[in-house]
């Protein structure tokens, strides 16, 4: 489905996430590293656990407020509390206020998505979906591209700088939503209802959801599936700063280009980035026709072998090419997930859904920290071997859920 042919909700938002998602790669990929810095590995391993509880609470809230209030409400509340957040990180004296601002943000962030999510889903066919938010993660990782080369620059010697802009631009972003995006639930229920009733109904509603056995299911495999492709966040940092040693990446007669350990991060980031940007509409394209089913278990299979074999070896072209196998693992599962839920939920609680939905992402960033954690007494082989273990779990996991539900065909546009 052609850009031109889609709303103008998704293109504001399109290149307004798409924005934002530039500065978010500048900052997000060295926070572990900085909270390991000021107060050591144990317990930044330890405070990385707690954002994703936050986020699974606003994951919930921002649902069913989508469904209570409409999607357009939540998106502001969302984009402003985010906004907040980052002017507290930027003035923070301590470390310890710059740990609660990165909560906030998180928990903004977890209200927005599943309002913007049902956006997209109420506004495109069935058989676009993949294909469309295929495009949205192809903007939200433009910025992964340069980003984390820029980032570990920027946010160590210029912090308060990016924060700022990162604030300024949240708040250009929530008055363009203000004055441009315009709802589209099919309705609303209303707007004066007491803020008792409105929890009372949520409560009521995800009760529902969370009896519906596949939908559990589809959760628990979703968060073993995430545990690897989250370590480049997480460990990967931790692992290639401490254990890759520096080295030139080329050499001329008269000298060579020398990467430290952190260079050698931050390129393998951006390289993430690159072919998340430069393949996932092609390779969106390349698996239309698959079930489901198979790109799930595919993706889990490239992801925990690839982020394994980062232990294996640390030159620096070996690292290279491990990227693009647990990349590739990222990408082929990005689109399905989204598409997946969106046709599965019903139309009347599909916010509900997609904040349910984003629990396999947050209950992940629960446990994929823990890798740190272990990390201060198990041999970086070991932890490799565990992270492996888990895309072994979410495979049995999909091949359970699909004996459970049965996957409807899609037709495809020609």
């Amino acid at each position: 489905m052609q850009i031109r042919l889609w709303d103008n909700n998704l293109k504001v938002r399109l290149i307004g996430e798409g924005m934002f998602n530039m500065l978010f790669w500048m900052y997000f990929p060295f926070i572990t590293v900085y909270f390991s810095y000021e107060l050591g590995n144990s317990i930044a391993g330890i405070l990385m656990t707690v954002p994703p509880i936050f986020s699974a609470i606003g994951s919930l809230l921002g649902g069913g407020l989508t469904d209570q209030f409409g999607r357009r409400p939540v998106m502001l509340l969302g984009a402003l509390l985010q906004a907040v957040m980052f002017i507290l990180f930027a003035v923070s004296p301590s470390p310890w206020i710059d740990y609660i601002a990165f909560i906030g943000i998180g928990f903004g962030g977890a209200i927005y998505r599943p309002a913007s999510s049902a956006m997209v889903a109420d506004l495109i066919p069935a058989e676009n979906l993949r294909e469309v938010f295929a495009t949205f993660a192809t903007a939200n990782n433009i910025g992964a591209v340069l980003g984390p080369a820029l980032g570990a620059i920027f946010f160590f010697q210029y912090r308060q700088e990016l924060l700022w802009t990162c604030a300024v631009v949240l708040i250009l972003y929530f008055i363009t939503i203000y004055f441009i995006v315009h709802e589209t639930a099919a309705q609303t229920r209303e707007k004066n209802s007491k803020i008792s009733s409105v929890f009372k109904e949520q409560w009521k509603g995800y009760g529902i959801i969370f009896r519906d056995k596949v939908f559990l299911i589809y959760i628990l495999a979703g968060i073993f599936a995430l545990i690897p492709i989250m370590q480049l966040d997480l460990y990967l940092p931790i692992y290639i700063i401490n254990h890759v040693p520096a080295q030139q990446i080329f050499a001329w007669e008269n000298g060579s280009f020398l990467l430290s350990s952190t260079d050698i991060f931050g390129w393998l980031v951006g390289f993430n980035g690159l072919l998340f940007v430069l393949f996932i509409l092609p390779v969106t394209k390349w698996f239309r026709r698959w079930k489901e089913r198979d790109v799930f278990i595919l993706s889990s299979l490239l992801a925990g072998f690839g982020t394994f074999f980062v232990g294996l070896n640390s030159n620096i072209w070996y690292l290279f090419f491990v990227t693009i196998i647990f990349t590739f693992g990222e990408i082929v599962r990005s689109p399905v997930t989204q598409s997946f839920i969106s046709r599965y939920a019903p139309e009347h609680a599909r916010g509900q859904y997609m904040g349910a939905d984003s629990l396999q992402n947050t209950i992940g960033k629960f446990l994929a920290p823990f890798m740190v954690f272990l990390s201060s007494w198990v041999p970086p082989i070991g932890v490799f071997s565990i992270i492996l273990l888990f895309s072994f779990v979410s495979i049995i996991l999909y091949i359970h859920l699909f004996k459970k539900y049965e996957e409807k065909p899609v037709q495809h546009e020609m």
